[in-house]
């Protein structure tokens, strides 16, 4: 059992082939065999208990992490842990970690046995706690916050904030936004074929942006939304400084974000999705930032002619399309100034996608794990809803903005998707744009500005959030500082986290308000050009 799970390991964290644990585990067995684990010669029993079982453990929930996301992202479980992970993709997901708790404990009980019969394994075992300890990716991100918490407030990003416009548009035009679950830009590369075809010929018809990367605390569907639609990464309430471990009745109240600024305009703002809208605060986001309807899959699922065409998570795309459909002929028929829609697809949700049966029936059988599938399913269904927009005149005055929530998690090409260099999808239609190509680097915070002056506010320095507007000729922060620098500073950042949160973590010290904090530079000509795009 510990051979296997110790190769299973090494393959998850490693690019190695799946079937290479078995070598490992043979490896492991073999040693086993020819040291006499757990039966030496001089074998001396003693009822102990091993210091690393704990240390163990928490490598279990590490690995666990890794194998389902690809990427660890330390903020993704604290927000989750507070915001709730009802409704969090079924049986499947259930099956999984029993499957995985099952096998932790086998490796606990194992190297528990071992320890009480091999003198060799209770002196070894200290030791090996303590590497399980300092090796572990959780641990480290966890001293990190500990760090950064007990330290002075740090206010690199929150100096560099800039408070989105109050003032009205020039016009109004409506507002469609598609999220489309982990349909990163990557899958444009000739590798995977056709799979993200219609995109690019929805491209063709707008502005594609190109450079757009991920930062930290935007990789997953809740943060990419604050962070397209806010500005600022999503940073938990509460990391081991505040009392915030308990259901959120709120998320990011402190800052307004694009519901906030649409809704004092006088939009009409409806957020549809087909999973659940009380998984990871969907529904507290979007009825506390102004948006009048907030459907899921509970409401949604009362509309479909068969209620049991669902999959694990909701909804199937082409039945939240068709209900998007109708959503916007009621804003439109209403006649009462214009209208905001923000739908997330579910299709390229990973490991494997949810194909709707509208896809199966043009691109043949599912193997149940292709996720190219899947994206071509996905970016099918998404220009089949505009095409159909288009053709009833539901688009007209209307901004049309597609874009991946994140990158995406572990898939069945995930080791080709790392070795490239990875981009979210961001794209802009509308009569009012002319189709070209922007190539910048970016980050989903400059997503926000963007999609606020291609609706004709004005903005100054072209900056809301800590994003540039991608139309603009402000350097954007990644351009300026790179993704290493912000990551790095968003890890000991605590004054942004407290405006995010404000009115539930404690509250940041008078002086915080009263007198302005010295801006963060590492050379005087740094502090020369911050005054020109920052003030």
């Amino acid at each position: 059992m510990t051979g296997l799970c110790l190769g299973y390991a090494i393959t998850v964290l490693s690019r190695l082939p799946w079937w290479t644990f078995f070598f490992f585990a043979a490896v492991w067995v073999g040693i086993g065999i020819k040291l006499r684990w757990g039966r030496p010669l001089n074998a001396r029993y003693r009822k102990v208990w091993p210091w690393s079982l704990g240390p163990l453990s928490l490598w279990g929930v590490y690995i666990y992490l890794a194998d389902s996301f690809g990427n660890v992202d330390l903020g993704a479980v604290f927000f989750h842990l507070q915001a709730g992970m009802a409704d969090h993709g079924g049986a499947g997901k259930m099956l999984t970690a029993v499957l995985y708790t099952s096998s932790m404990l086998g490796v606990l009980v194992s190297v528990t046995w071992l320890s009480r019969h091999d003198q060799r394994w209770r002196l070894m075992e200290r030791f090996l706690a303590l590497g399980l300890l300092a090796s572990n990716p959780l641990l480290f991100g966890l001293g990190q916050r500990s760090a950064a918490v007990v330290a002075d407030d740090a206010d690199w990003l929150d100096y560099r904030y800039v408070a989105p416009p109050s003032s009205d548009q020039k016009d109004a035009p409506n507002l469609l936004v598609l999220y489309l679950e982990s349909i990163e830009r990557t899958y444009s590369d000739t590798q995977f074929g056709d799979a993200y075809n219609d995109l690019q010929r929805l491209g063709e018809r707008g502005i594609v942006f190109e450079g757009v990367r991920q930062m930290e605390n935007t990789g997953w569907t809740m943060a990419g939304m604050i962070a397209s639609q806010c500005g600022v990464p999503l940073m938990p309430a509460g990391l081991l400084h505040d009392s915030q471990f308990e259901p959120l009745e709120s998320v990011v109240p402190g800052i307004d974000c694009l519901g906030d600024i649409l809704a004092a305009q006088g939009y009409r703002l409806s957020y549809l999705g087909g999973a659940s809208t009380e998984f990871a605060g969907k529904g507290l986001f979007y009825s506390g930032h102004e948006f009048q309807s907030v459907q899921g899959k509970d409401d949604l699922i009362r509309q479909l002619d068969d209620p049991e065409y669902v999959n694990d998570w909701g909804l199937f795309d082409d039945s939240l399309y068709e209900m998007t459909i109708d959503e916007i002929r009621r804003l439109d028929e209403a006649d009462d100034g214009p209208w905001g829609v923000v739908t997330l697809s579910i299709t390229g949700h990973a490991p494997n996608g949810f194909p709707a049966q509208s896809c199966i029936e043009r691109q043949g059988p599912f193997d149940g794990q292709d996720i190219l599938y899947s994206v071509e399913c996905s970016a099918w269904l998404a220009r089949n809803l505009i095409n159909r927009l288009e053709s009833e005149g539901l688009l007209d005055n209307t901004l049309v903005a597609i874009m991946s929530d994140h990158l995406t998690m572990r898939v069945s090409v995930w080791d080709q998707l790392t070795m490239l260099d990875r981009q979210n999808t961001f794209m802009l239609l509308g009569d009012h744009l002319s189709p070209r190509r922007v190539e910048r680097d970016a980050t989903m915070l400059d997503v926000f500005p963007t999609i606020l002056e291609s609706l004709n506010f004005t903005l100054e320095d072209h900056r809301a959030g800590l994003g540039a507007s991608l139309l603009g000729d402000q350097e954007t922060l990644v351009e300026r500082h790179g993704l290493d620098t912000l990551n790095e500073h968003l890890r000991e950042e605590t004054a942004l986290q407290h405006r995010l949160w404000e009115g539930l973590a404690p509250q940041r010290r008078e002086t915080d308000s009263k007198t302005p904090q010295e801006q963060v530079i590492e050379t005087p000509a740094d502090r020369t050009e911050e005054v020109d795009i920052m003030r």
